[in-house]
């Protein structure tokens, strides 16, 4: 090992020398070491520190102004969705009440198609039962007529001679014509 011996002035002593211990500087090392630290504190305190404190306060100006503008838009976005929600709901009663009133219109459409229709058949029906009763009593007729002149000509050959009598020719189609009335009454 080497010894390293350190020449000192007179009165100095080595700094391990010192009573005070080795952790403390001396007095001289302090007030030197004091005054710039007392001179970066003031700079800090007059210049830096402001400074950061204004954009502190910008930056929380700006986060609060953000969650307030957050906040507003939230509360905008909840009443758009309440809005849309109530038009919704809304449209949907309306749809349902059109739809009720379509089926309904519908309904009535169908009933009055049946009624028409029902209408249309009673006249038809009637119509043809009156076309019926017509052609029946158009058929009857000229089967009277018919079977009046066979039994003018039956009673002409029967009697050998001829009924020119208008009146004659009249009584026998009505009596012959009786007859066969009661027959059918009593054929039913």
């Amino acid at each position: 090992m080497t010894n390293i011996y350190f020449l000192a002035a007179e009165g100095e002593s080595l700094p391990l020398d010192n009573p005070v211990g080795p952790l403390l500087p001396a007095s001289y090392d302090i007030v030197w070491s004091l005054i710039p630290f007392l001179v970066i504190l003031w700079v800090f305190w007059k210049f830096i520190i402001p400074k950061f404190q204004e954009v502190l306060a910008e930056r929380e100006d700006r986060i609060e102004g953000g969650i307030e503008r957050a906040e507003a838009a939230q509360t905008e976005a909840k009443a758009a969705l309440d809005k849309y929600n109530s038009q919704l709901a809304e449209a949907r009663q309306e749809a349902n009440k059109i739809r009720e009133e379509a089926r309904e219109q519908g309904q009535k459409i169908i009933a009055e198609a049946t009624d028409k229709a029902n209408e249309e058949n009673n006249r038809i029906i009637a119509s043809g039962e009156k076309q019926l009763q017509a052609m029946r009593e158009q058929v009857i007729t000229d089967l009277r007529r018919e079977m009046g002149m066979n039994s003018v000509n039956l009673a002409e050959r029967l009697l050998g001679r001829e009924l020119s009598d208008d009146l004659k020719k009249s009584e026998t189609i009505d009596k012959f014509l009786g007859e066969l009335d009661d027959v059918a009454v009593a054929g039913k």
